[in-house]
């Protein structure tokens, strides 16, 4: 019977504790489901936390069992090590897990159907970075403790104390750059620097914070690329957040057009379409002339909408709308050239603008090569006829 026991004991402690987990865990999942019927994302969330707290009941179960059943075996020792191990495993797995859990019940209770939730995502990075960080501690924590439980382990842990401050000194040294995009990182969301979802324009480039790390922030780019870029870049680099206040924005569209354009039908023209939609939030739509030289002048249009997508469309809506509207009712205002001859007629112009004469041979011996030349060579001639006819009227005078 003894030996009966020996053998099947540790089995039907095995099984006695699987199914134990398995029950305890189905009784607790349908009371998160019951009692968060009305938060699909949480029940979504909670069920994660399955595995992790199976395996911890069980391996509980298990290590409780052969403590009592098989405490003198000679492999007990052993199997309670690996116990020990799975143990903090799964506790490390399920705190994780609920970490996940309250982040989403935080961010859930805050609305984001709005344009200007910049209170949401300001407290959505925040939330997500610190879930990360006591993730990070989670991990070394529970690698210290799988640690400790080598015997040896522990012998050299007052050694190890001991020459913390050097190793500390070299592995900062090290990571000296990976520790810096870490601070930088935790600099950025409790700063507010930027946020998840913050509309930015970087290396040119606009786009959305779509994810900010301990290291990183991922930029989404408006033609869905994405942007690496290190934590440190927005600490270290100026940046355009068009999302650190408010969502709205104003937006500019210009146009040159010629001088007899009319301006006050155009501004009427303006009005008319940005009530007609509903990308305009009604803040701003003016018309100026801002510029006014050679043969063209320049109007600007500024107008406003809640969000920086929405104001791209609103800036090309007006700017079609506007063209349209000088191309079939103002034909006479679009953007021309003019010029004019300098001189009274064509055959002037033409006869200025004629090649020179080829030159003579005296004229070729002095000035040769290019068209240049030659008039170089005509303005050296000597005085004229004229010249020489007043220089002799004024000699015979003199006698």
């Amino acid at each position: 019977m003894a030996d009966y026991l020996d053998v099947f004991g540790p089995l039907a402690v095995v099984l006695a504790a699987a199914a134990a987990a398995l029950v305890v865990t189905a009784l607790l999942r349908m009371a998160a489901n019951r009692l968060f019927r009305r938060v699909p994302e949480i029940r979504r969330i909670s069920a994660r936390a399955r595995n992790p707290f199976r395996v911890l009941l069980a391996a509980l179960g298990m290590r409780v069992g052969f403590g009592l059943t098989a405490a003198d075996e000679p492999w007990f020792a052993v199997v309670d090590w690996i116990l020990v191990v799975v143990l903090i495993g799964a506790l490390a797995w399920f705190a994780i897990v609920m970490l996940l859990v309250i982040e989403t019940a935080i961010l859930t209770k805050y609305r984001t159907d709005t344009k200007d939730n910049r209170r949401l995502r300001r407290l959505k990075t925040q939330v997500i970075l610190g879930r990360r960080v006591a993730v990070s501690l989670l991990v070394v924590i529970a690698a210290a403790c799988v640690l400790l439980t080598i015997p040896q382990v522990r012998a050299l842990g007052a050694g190890i104390l001991a020459s913390a401050g050097v190793l500390s000194v070299v592995a900062g040294l090290a990571a000296q750059s990976s520790l810096t995009n870490v601070f930088a990182g935790m600099q950025l969301a409790f700063t507010d620097a930027i946020r998840v979802d913050d509309v930015v324009v970087v290396e040119k480039q606009w786009g959305t914070v779509e994810e900010i790390t301990m290291t990183y922030v991922v930029v989404h780019i408006w033609d869905d690329r994405r942007l690496i870029l290190p934590s440190t870049y927005f600490t270290t680099t100026p940046f355009e957040n068009w999302t650190r206040q408010t969502a709205a924005l104003l937006g500019t569209v210009e146009l040159d057009v010629d001088w007899r354009v009319p301006v006050d039908e155009l501004r009427a023209q303006l009005k008319t379409v940005v009530e007609d939609t509903g990308l305009w939030d009604g803040r701003t739509a003016v018309l100026q002339v801002t510029d006014a030289v050679n043969s063209l002048i320049r109007l600007r249009i500024l107008v406003s909408a809640e969000d920086s997508g929405t104001l791209f469309d609103l800036r090309c809506l007006v700017r079609e709308a506007m063209v349209s509207f000088v191309q079939r009712e103002h034909p006479q205002a679009l953007p021309r050239q003019r010029w004019e001859a300098a001189g009274g007629n064509g055959h002037d112009g033409a006869a200025r603008h004629a090649a020179p004469a080829a030159p003579s041979a005296d004229e070729a011996q002095l000035f040769t090569g290019s068209l240049d030349a030659v008039e170089r060579n005509r303005s050296f001639t000597g005085p004229g006829e004229e010249v020489y006819e007043e220089r002799g009227r004024r000699a015979d005078q003199g006698k």
